[in-house]
């Protein structure tokens, strides 16, 4: 049986009652009972409307990406037209994933946190081994250092202030405790934020856009703009190297586009919406990354861009507006980008710590699940203000911070190609029960797609750099990030072993779930240990199904 069935089986609500644990038997005993029970209505509260969900997929997206990359990936490959190629790929590839992300979506539409409830249902074997390795890296790993810190220098830069060590660490602290206050007070005012922000920064894009068809049209000063377009595969490297770091680059420029995912459940008709408005957002900004980076190549030539350590776009605004334009106007644009895209994070990251908390594998999941006061995940936004700051502060600049922000990136892929091999699983699954097809699927041959992207993004860290071994952003070996963060995974393995198999087997005890409801209306599942029951079998039943019974076992209670 399906874990869309597991209501039926569950009982009657009438079962539950204030400090009465009632034990439930059911014949299911797969991803139905293993992690987070549905909440049928959010506790979190439903300020989700179509326009926030095309914000929330922007405001991450829009990042710092789009003023950076183009000039980079120019550099790389050598050519206006491979440039262009490799972002019509990315867009390719964004399509491939949201039609992934939209299919579990549609299959589990009342599970917030995207990845968590996705690889949980995919991976319900071992017991409880998924949600152990990605409920400790997902905390451990929730800081937002590296947007802090890029707003922090953009602000002094558009103040005209020096950027100092200790300044810069005061306002990157400040932003995101500012970010996570707000974000705890209310849920319906950082939307509200973050929407405001995430429409300032597509009016921005649009006016870069728009700007760059008025060059190319001849009526600025930039002087014969359709030239830098002639022989545009000219100068083109055949270096793999080189151009994997450059798709590599591109992807992660449109990271984002799954944000809306991690509120599913905060979205009226969340299915059919993500489906409409996600697909508005990916697309919006697909059309407008590829006008951006065609109205940088009019105004700025490839020798320019190849031999000037300015941000591309600050020379599209001193070519086009002049000196004091490239100085102040973009450093402002780039904080207010980069301060959205903290924002939209912070509420989609929240929400996945908030989801990793319900099933019940971190210690104190009340902690992780309750939203007293104010209806919004605390526990999660305090543990990454936390964690924000001691990667802010604790790491020396350079090295230190740059591996620290580096070390999140690899498990993530890791994760996101188990999760693409988990969607043919549970389809798999839905097939055998007789459950049919999902109520949005992607086409196979775009999962299969996706699927290598995912492996890519496993296989380009490992190829050395053209500086060499020690050729990376930092001085030592430059894929020790991807060694340690596969050495983070092996380590929750082991802590899963003996928690899950060793310590219960000579502890002579089992783990049995027990679905508690807050009073807030949060429910979480907490993980008890129970002794075994050695009483005989009695004459009518077998040992197989009394071991059966004992193994899908649930129980539920409320607190108040």
């Amino acid at each position: 049986m399906f874990p869309f069935d597991v209501e039926k089986n569950k009982g009657s609500s009438d079962s539950i009652h204030s400090i009465h644990v009632s034990e439930i038997h059911t014949d299911v005993r797969s991803d139905s009972i293993i992690g987070a029970p549905e909440e049928e209505e959010s506790p979190l509260g439903q300020h989700v409307g179509k326009f926030t969900v095309v914000a929330l997929n922007f405001s991450q997206m829009i990042g710092t990406g789009i003023f950076v990359t183009p000039g980079s990936i120019l550099k790389g490959v050598g050519s206006i037209g491979a440039s262009l190629m490799l972002w019509l790929l990315g867009i390719i590839i964004s399509f491939s994933g949201f039609a992934v992300y939209t299919e579990f979506a549609s299959m589990y539409p009342k599970r917030a946190g995207a990845d968590v409830a996705y690889l949980e249902k995919a991976f319900p074997k071992p017991k409880y081994l998924m949600p152990v390795v990605f409920a400790v890296i997902s905390v451990l790993l929730s800081y937002s250092a590296s947007n802090a810190i890029v707003f922090s220098q953009y602000v002094l830069v558009a103040a005209n202030r020096e950027v100092t060590e200790w300044t810069q660490r005061g306002i990157a602290i400040a932003a995101i405790g500012g970010v996570c206050l707000l974000s705890w007070v209310s849920n319906k005012w950082s939307m509200r934020l973050q929407n405001v922000i995430a429409y300032v920064k597509v009016i921005i894009l649009f006016f870069v856009a728009i700007t760059g068809l008025v060059v190319l049209g001849g009526h600025t000063r930039v002087k014969n703009p359709k030239g830098h377009f002639k022989d545009p595969f000219k100068g083109t490297t055949g270096n793999a190297n080189v151009w994997a770091n450059a798709l590599v680059k591109i992807i992660f420029s449109f990271a984002g586009w799954n944000n809306a995912n991690n509120v599913l459940n905060e979205i009226p008709d969340a299915v059919r919406t993500v489906k409409i408005y996600g697909s508005v957002a990916l697309g919006l900004v697909s059309v407008l990354y590829m006008l951006c980076a065609v109205a940088y190549f009019a105004a700025v030539s490839k020798e320019e861009i190849k031999h000037s350590n300015l941000l591309t776009a600050a020379l599209f605004f001193k070519n086009v507006f002049g000196d004091s334009a490239g100085q102040r106007v973009l450093p402002a644009l780039v904080a207010v980008s980069s301060i959205g895209n903290l924002l939209a994070v912070t509420i989609g990251h929240s929400r996945i710590v908030r989801e990793v908390g319900r099933q019940g594998v971190l210690p104190w999941p009340s902690f992780w699940t309750n939203t007293w006061p104010f209806g919004t995940p605390g526990g999660a936004l305090l543990v990454k203000f936390i964690l924000t700051v001691i990667v802010i502060v604790a790491p020396p600049p350079g090295d230190a911070f740059n591996f620290v922000v580096d070390l999140q990136s690899y498990p993530s892929n890791i994760f996101l190609c188990l999760l693409v091999v988990g969607l043919f699983l549970v389809r798999r699954r839905r097939q055998k029960a007789g459950l049919g097809r999902a109520p949005f699927r992607a086409y196979t041959v775009v999962a299969i797609f996706y699927f290598l992207v995912s492996l890519f993004l496993l296989a380009a860290p490992w190829v050395p750099p053209p500086g060499g071994a020690n050729g990376g952003d930092v001085s030592f070996w430059y894929a020790t990030y991807c060694v340690v963060g596969i050495g983070i995974i092996l380590v929750c393995g082991l802590y899963y072993y003996i928690w899950a198999v060793v310590w219960p087997k000579f502890g002579g005890f089992e783990h049995v779930e027990e679905i508690i409801t807050l009073p807030d209306g949060s429910t979480f599942t907490k993980i008890n240990r129970v002794k075994k029951d050695v009483t005989p079998p009695q004459s009518d039943e077998s040992e197989e199904d009394i071991e059966e019974a004992k193994g899908a076992r649930i129980l539920e209670r409320e607190v108040y």
